[in-house]
């Protein structure tokens, strides 16, 4: 397959001009509030149509990325429970779109939780959720109960989820702040999950193992630029930057030099 190089842009009104004036091929976008609970709205004139149109005869794929407070690993039912709705309701929302996926962040429990109950909960989650597009659980960079952090809980998050149609999001700056070695990343990783979906190609501004999830631009990475290289080449599918303006525009040409 062609390897796509894209950007996020949060909750930009107009994704598809500032893609195309960033060069990006593919872009990422937030729908609502990613800090909060209501439900999620599409702010591009003409709607979810017109922008699946534009988008499809540009060839250009679309990604979602779902409210940061989702977390339907938790053992609450106050958070877990709204959660998988929101869930459901960014799923719906990115079918309007044609979305390619939507990522959502692995989650957690708390200290005294079996984590095993949120692997379980996750099943549950994937299960119950009808997805008309795929949804992509992201890796995550701190928290010793996070459900996505290490390779160890990925294998118990696959071992629950792998059965369903869930995909995998591998961000370069939270596997590094969990002290997974990029070098050998997306080999361990697909050993567990059998693919990749989607890369999030970042760089970081802590040390390795720092369990700090602060993105940089590639040339003031503390992350080795080569390593983040090394992750695009090896996963072989698109990748999304999650850098900061100006410099993401060098951070694209930097990958797509990379993959031509």
């Amino acid at each position: 397959m062609t390897q796509l190089i894209g950007a996020a842009f949060g909750s930009d009104p107009d994704p598809v001009a500032h893609a195309q004036n960033l060069g990006a091929q593919c872009f990422q976008i937030q729908v609502g509030d990613p800090q909060g609970w209501k439900k999620p709205t599409l702010d591009f004139p003409g709607g979810a149509k017109e922008l699946a149109d534009l988008t499809s005869s540009l060839n250009m794929p679309v990604y979602i990325h779902a409210a940061y407070v989702i977390n339907v690993a938790s053992t609450n039912n106050r958070i877990r429970i709204p959660g998988r709705k929101l869930l459901q309701q960014t799923v719906d929302l990115a079918a309007e779109v044609k979305a390619s996926g939507v990522i959502v962040h692995g989650g957690h429990v708390t200290k005294d939780d079996d984590p095993m109950v949120g692997f379980d909960n996750w099943r549950k989650a994937v299960e119950k959720t009808e997805m008309h597009v795929p949804v992509l659980i992201e890796n995550t960079a701190g928290g010793s109960h996070a459900m996505a952090r290490t390779l160890e809980n990925i294998k118990n998050l696959w071992q629950n989820v792998g059965h369903t149609k869930a995909g995998f999001c591998l961000d370069t700056c939270h596997a590094w702040a969990a002290g997974i070695e990029l070098k050998t990343a997306v080999k361990e990783i697909k050993n567990i999950t059998k693919k990749i979906d989607l890369i999030h190609a970042n760089g970081s501004r802590d040390e390795f193992d720092s369990s700090r999830d602060r993105h940089s631009n590639f040339t003031d990475s503390i992350l080795p630029q080569d390593q983040i290289a090394q992750v695009v080449k090896d996963a072989k599918c698109n990748v999304i930057i999650e850098t900061a303006e100006p410099g993401v525009k060098a951070d694209l040409e930097f990958l797509k030099k990379l993959v031509a």
